[in-house]
């Protein structure tokens, strides 16, 4: 079964951010992780607060992102890192159940593992807005990162209905959404759970 993970960014949302949010919980994908690197601690927890509590609600998994001490504050075991920030906390994540890191080579991906990480994000896989100008790093990565890695690799950039399946033939174990995710209906993303438990 491949997993769809939902990446945060407000900024993306077309309509009411935590009404996304509730559609994203609601429709079904495996996590959602709030990213939303902008805010500071003192607009982050407050956010996450009202996250976590839809997610409790339609009982999804939740995973902050870079804020370790709101993390601590709100009794929460799962985190997704950079991997400076891993490498930098490496200590502090014994604590954690989870550790995400996002990756973009081998090399960093090797160091993810040493910091204790249970899965890797890795990209931008494909074309994306996100990353406007910058070459995609292509399936053919992909499949070398994934074939070299000791953890579940989770493709992210440019992932669409229409090209999760050649991420996951290359040796995902899920694949990441961030703009899609943030802008599409209820049924879709439905649609596209589906599909992904399906591969």
């Amino acid at each position: 079964m491949c997993k769809l993970i939902a990446v945060t960014n407000r900024k993306l949302c077309r309509g009411d951010f935590l009404g996304q949010i509730e559609i994203l919980a609601e429709a079904g994908v495996d996590s959602i992780v709030l990213r939303e690197k902008d805010l500071g601690e003192e607009e982050y927890e407050p956010l996450a607060i009202q996250v976590l509590d839809i997610c409790r609600e339609y009982r999804t998994e939740c995973i902050l992102h870079q804020n370790i001490g709101i993390a601590g504050i709100l009794g929460q075991k799962k985190i997704h890192l950079s991997l400076p920030a891993a490498q930098k906390n490496k200590e502090a994540l014994k604590g954690f159940q989870v550790v995400g890191v996002s990756t973009h080579s081998l090399e960093q991906v090797q160091e993810a593992e040493k910091c204790n990480a249970s899965y890797v994000f890795f990209g931008h896989v494909f074309p994306t807005d996100c990353k406007k100008g910058v070459p995609p790093r292509g399936l053919h990565f992909l499949q070398e990162i994934c074939h070299n890695a000791s953890v579940p690799v989770y493709a992210i950039g440019g992932i669409t209905p229409q090209n999760a399946a050649q991420a996951v033939k290359a040796g995902a174990a899920g694949v990441c959404v961030m703009s899609w995710g943030m802008q599409e209906e209820k049924s879709q993303i439905q649609s596209f759970v589906a599909a992904c438990h399906r591969m």
